[in-house]
């Protein structure tokens, strides 16, 4: 059985005049795991993510971090002893890249030129270039800006990391760089991490487990994301997992049935060559890795090369590979070996084919 790092025990939150924002909540969150707070707007996640810091006060009710009652940390202390990432990333303008991310070890007595030292450091950690160490948060695009805030959080190196919805502000594709660096990071670091979402998506594909939050504060459901896609507790979960729930379940399914043929690639001057084909060509660079599709035309004219859509690799689930399969404009995902390199092709028919056949095994799936 896992070891809880944070428990929540009859834990209450009422502001005056109002109903509960969060009522009664009590759960035990997994050490060195990825636990995720979702549901609907008002529903109490922000506020049970904020009553761990003491950011808020909770109004009845016992919090512990690592066996400890939070109160009996002043809450300065408490704050400082724990990384936070909020939605716009909360840098301070005036203040370089560096400077932003040696605030918490400076305000615990960390020398200057130590932590700034730790904060080089945390820029390779987070994916960024040691350059940009000297820019201001304006200088930054919004996915760099979120990255600082993760390498900010990171810098006094706490147990545990809070994210308040801290990747929605970003266009999808800097979103889905964002948690699978999110998930690197866990994998090297194993900290304690409580992410708050509206995104049953993100959820699933971050957490190991997920709260579902219902309207009034109450926790609905508290379970790993493939037995919420599974068996929602009650209709407010099913209905707030939606449902494509059985679609989202392909992120837990091996794609160990899929057929991976082989691919004869051309290269952008071979492209050039040869012309135009009657056939879908997969297009790669000197060392094999994908660059598009070169579409069908009349022969020997001027091919047109686009976009090839998501990329799957050998042991990804059966929703990366229906996600490779459908994104592709020749109908044909492409498999990638560790490297990035192309190591062949997945039909799309072939693993609607292997999607069918898992339901039929779990009798009618979801």
């Amino acid at each position: 059985m896992a070891e809880a790092m944070i428990e929540f025990q009859n834990v209450t939150k009422q502001y005056q005049g109002g109903q509960a924002a969060v009522d009664g909540l009590t759960m035990s969150i997994d050490k060195g795991a990825i636990t995720v707070f979702v549901g609907p707007s008002g529903c109490g996640k922000t506020t049970s993510l904020r009553m761990i810091n003491r950011m808020v006060e909770p109004t009845s009710g016992v919090i512990t971090v690592g066996g400890a009652d939070i109160t009996s940390v002043p809450a300065p202390q408490l704050r400082r002893s724990m990384g936070y990432v909020m939605q716009s990333s909360g840098l301070m303008p005036h203040r370089s890249v560096l400077d932003n991310i040696a605030t918490v070890p400076r305000l615990n007595g960390v020398s200057k030129a130590d932590a700034r030292k730790r904060a080089q450091e945390l820029l390779d950690v987070v994916g960024l270039a040691s350059s940009l160490g000297k820019r201001y948060p304006s200088q930054l695009s919004g996915g760099q800006q979120q990255r600082v805030g993760v390498a900010r959080a990171l810098a006094a190196d706490p147990p545990v990391l809070l994210m308040d919805e801290p990747f929605s502000a970003v266009d999808p594709v800097v979103r889905d760089e964002l948690q699978q660096e999110l998930l690197r990071l866990q994998r090297d670091l194993a900290k304690t991490i409580v992410f708050v979402t509206h995104d049953i998506d993100e959820a699933t594909v971050l957490g190991d487990k997920v709260a579902v939050f219902g309207l009034g504060g109450k926790l609905a459901q508290y379970a790993a994301p493939e037995e919420i896609l599974r068996a929602p507790a009650n209709d407010f979960v099913a209905s707030f997992v939606g449902r494509d729930r059985g679609f989202r379940h392909l992120g837990f399914s091996p794609s160990d049935g899929v057929t991976i043929h082989p691919v004869r690639p051309v290269t952008p001057e071979q492209l050039r060559q040869e012309g135009s084909s009657g056939d879908w060509r997969l297009v790669v660079d000197d060392a094999l890795r994908p660059l598009g599709w070169a579409g069908p035309g009349p022969a020997g004219a001027e091919p047109v090369m686009v976009a090839g859509g998501s990329l799957f690799r050998k042991g990804d689930t059966l929703r990366r590979a229906l996600d490779a399969a459908l994104s592709s404009p020749s109908g044909f995902g492409v498999a990638v070996d560790d490297d990035g390199r192309a190591a062949g092709l997945i039909a799309a028919a072939e693993v609607l084919a292997v999607i069918e056949s898992d339901r039929n095994i779990r009798h009618g799936g979801l």
